[in-house]
């Protein structure tokens, strides 16, 4: 099993139990002639989050191949990321499809992955991965079961889908430095399958209500920072569609307080990249777009290299002014990515501009959509 010293507890009661604990520790009085030690200023932390992870035909047989035939390895095809995503205080991914059973891969209509996929994503450097989608009943609750127990073996908290009632009923809270992270991960739809009769919470279906309503219970167990991932929108649209911007609207004007309930909104789906927005003072991404996919095609049989497109976003949050405040997002930026299907590569597009024209132009391309809402007015920028 992988562990990692950025990992957490599994529910907020027991992450705060753990920090009562360290805060009583030592309270010995100092010895004498010797000054008391003075507060450390709290530091601020980063959060890394990044697209879908999809297992297309080619992606299977790109990590048999990079595993040498012998199972299946994916840390050669996401390599070109590590340098982005092992740095972060906490780095979020987007788990799309379940695992199969036996190790298994099942194509197209019902997608799943090989459970080497969770230990790669955590050798990476990715903390935990959102798991509500429109696939994510592709193999029924025993898809599911598989799936959390690989991210559970790789150290990986997961949040969108569970295999109890009371686990649906648990948030995903990761330590980002010195905050507390709640992650939290609706879908809207299950591509027309039904939840099972006798397990209704086994995903978590995108509602405006229950959303609110989990960030407001996630707060009060004390979570600094509330993280809500949401598997949304139109499928191949650049734009978000009228259904992402009402709710990311509606969100983001949710307050506790004159505190907002929600401090930032991970959108996945479309496929391709979608703009970035500062919305009621929190940011959006609409949608990163795919980080590992198979050579996309529209519906009409042709190729869409957008499919093989996206952006990670890198937020750095700063430490409220004042107890009780909000954590700030201080710096927002997003990093340009390609997936080669060629070479079976996640690219960083700024660390590759020496490969050309194409390559700037698929960067400027991302670029353009990302900032069309006026991001750029706000703050953010690209990154490396």
């Amino acid at each position: 099993m992988i562990t990692r010293s950025r990992q957490v507890a599994v529910a907020l009661t027991v992450v705060l139990a753990a920090g009562a604990a360290c805060q009583a520790r030592d309270h010995r009085p100092p010895e004498s002639g010797r000054p008391a030690p003075s507060a450390t200023p709290a530091r601020g932390f980063t959060l890394v989050a990044s697209g879908d992870v999809l297992p297309h035909d080619s992606i299977i047989e790109r990590a048999r191949f990079d595993a040498g035939g012998a199972g299946h390895d994916f840390r050669p095809m996401l390599s070109g990321i590590r340098s982005v995503v092992a740095p972060a205080d906490v780095a979020l991914c987007h788990m799309e499809t379940v695992y199969g059973a036996s190790g298994g891969h099942i194509g197209h209509p019902v997608l799943t992955f090989p459970p080497e996929m969770a230990r790669d994503l955590a050798a990476t450097g990715y903390d935990g991965c959102s798991t509500a989608s429109d696939r994510a009943l592709d193999d029924g609750p025993d898809g599911i079961r598989r799936t959390l127990d690989a991210l559970d073996h790789a150290g990986l908290r997961h949040t969108g889908s569970a295999r109890t009632e009371q686990e649906a009923r648990t948030a995903a809270v990761l330590r980002a430095g010195p905050a507390r992270v709640a992650h939290l991960a609706y879908t809207q739809g299950t591509d027309g399958l039904l939840l099972p009769p006798d397990q209704p919470w086994a995903v978590n279906l995108v509602d405006e209500a229950r959303i609110v309503a989990d960030a407001r219970a996630a707060r009060r167990a004390g979570a600094d920072v509330v993280v809500v991932s949401l598997h949304w929108g139109t499928e191949g649209q650049e734009a978000p569609d009228e259904r992402q911007v009402a709710l990311a609207r509606s969100l983001t004007a949710s307050r506790t307080g004159g505190r907002p309930d929600i401090d930032l909104i991970l959108g996945t789906h479309a496929h391709v990249p979608q703009p970035y927005e500062k919305v009621n003072g929190t940011w959006v991404v609409y949608g990163a777009g795919d980080q590992v996919a198979g050579a996309a095609v529209d519906h009409q049989g042709v190729q869409d290299p957008r499919g093989n497109r996206s952006t990670l976003g890198r937020f750095t949050f700063a430490p409220p002014a004042r107890p009780g405040g909000r954590w700030r997002v201080t710096k927002a930026e997003f990093v340009p990515l390609m997936f080669d299907v060629d070479a079976g590569r996640v690219v960083n597009l700024n660390r590759a501009l020496e490969e050309g024209a194409e390559v700037r132009s698929v960067r400027d391309r991302i670029r353009d959509v990302v900032l069309s809402r006026g991001a750029a007015g706000d703050g953010l920028v690209m990154g490396e």
